[in-house]
């Protein structure tokens, strides 16, 4: 699955490739497994040399070389696959049911709506989500009590270390464990069940659950504070959002109203890293959501989502909150799921791109395989 492992590649590989040249997404796939990485002030950090030749770190890193076709097939039903989206079993358009819930969570709280009933039907024991910190740092929490779901809604755009979450409370206890995860997060998950089969000990199996996240990229901690900073008051902060493109602006959402910021000014905080993501909608999860695009407009639209349900586990919880009442499902607009295949391929392109003027050549793309189905596409 991982490209070249029989080699024997470790932390000295994993430093070369991937933290010295930029392409660490921060997910935190490899704190947790050893002593010797950590997770500062939105980086990752080498605290001590390791010589073992064939690490978790490497293996596990969804930038390190990887075969996402055998992933593909493995995880996914085939007759699910799409080139575009990757898996489809289902597609929807979905908001909770309860308007409190809309209110506090990001677009239409369909991910609030979906993780307090994984927990109160013992699906999953635990949720790890996304909180803030102090200063806007990012962290990611574990939770047990459906209710406190509710609290953690609104999304701020700075990368969690959520799998490095994981790899502690998964160590820690037995339990079956959810969590939220970006499409890096998603595809590092991804490849620890996939090493299961090679004997690796990461208690993956205790993973029953994973809701991803539509994104376009993420910004840096550092550089996306100095930003705001001259903009609003950090602690007042409870929410970003980004509307369609001809907008052109990020809304930060405070306790005193919304600041709107011009795109031109936020580009430049963006992750490096992001460049070089090859998905945009979590293609390596069980559902996935992101907000909501409708003809009747933003102001619409903005309340609700669109899902995908990837693997029989997804359907069955989205049909379990529809059979509840707990999620509405709005008729799916005819272009939409075309719509969304095309923005997912434009993502795919773009990063092609950065990825070709990174290594000079488009022979190497550094994590992807030229020879995937879908990038060989893209190529020619």
């Amino acid at each position: 699955m991982t490209k070249n492992i029989d080699q024997g590649m470790g932390q000295k590989e994993l430093q070369k490739i991937v933290l010295n040249t930029h392409l660490c997404t921060g997910c935190g796939a490899c704190v947790g497994l050893c002593p010797y990485h950590a997770y500062y002030n939105d980086n990752i950090v080498i605290l001590h040399e390791c010589n073992i030749n064939e690490g978790r770190c490497f293996t596990f890193c969804p930038r390190t070389p990887t075969d996402l076709e055998v992933l593909r097939k493995v995880l996914f039903d085939e007759r699910d696959l799409t080139g575009e989206l990757g898996a489809v079993k289902g597609f929807y358009i979905t908001r909770a049911s309860d308007i409190q819930v809309r209110k506090n969570a990001q677009h239409g709280g369909t991910v609030t709506a979906l993780l307090t009933l994984a927990l109160q039907e013992g699906v999953i024991e635990k949720a790890i989500v996304a909180e803030g910190q102090e200063n806007f740092l990012p962290r990611s929490v574990t939770i047990s009590d459906p209710s406190e779901i509710k609290k953690m809604g609104k999304s701020k755009f700075v990368v969690s270390p959520t799998i490095a979450e994981f790899n502690k409370i998964a160590k820690a206890k037995p339990g079956k464990i959810g969590l939220v995860a970006t499409p890096c997060q998603a595809l590092a998950v991804a490849k620890m069940r996939f090493a299961r089969t090679a004997g690796s000990e990461n208690n993956i199996d205790r993973l029953k659950l994973v809701i991803g996240l539509f994104c376009g990229w993420t910004l840096s901690w550092h550089k996306v504070v100095n930003l705001l900073r001259k903009k609003t008051d950090l602690e007042g902060i409870i929410g970003m959002d980004i509307p369609p493109s001809k907008y052109h602006t990020l809304e930060v959402y405070t306790r005193n109203g919304t600041v709107g910021i011009s795109l031109d000014e936020v580009t430049p905080c963006i992750r490096e890293a992001c460049l070089y993501c090859f998905d945009m909608t979590a293609e390596f999860s069980d559902i996935s959501v992101g907000s909501a695009r409708l003809s009747e407009g933003w102001k619409v639209a903005r309340s609700w989502n669109q899902v995908i349900a990837r693997t029989q586990t997804g359907y069955e919880l989205m049909e379990l909150a529809r059979s509840r009442g707990l999620l509405e499902f709005m008729d799916v607009p005819r272009e939409n799921l075309e719509k969304l295949k095309k923005a997912s391929m434009n993502k795919k392109r773009r990063a092609l791109k950065s990825l070709i003027d990174k290594s000079g050549h488009s022979n190497e793309l550094l994590y992807l395989d030229r020879h995937d189905p879908v990038v060989r596409t893209l190529l020619e």
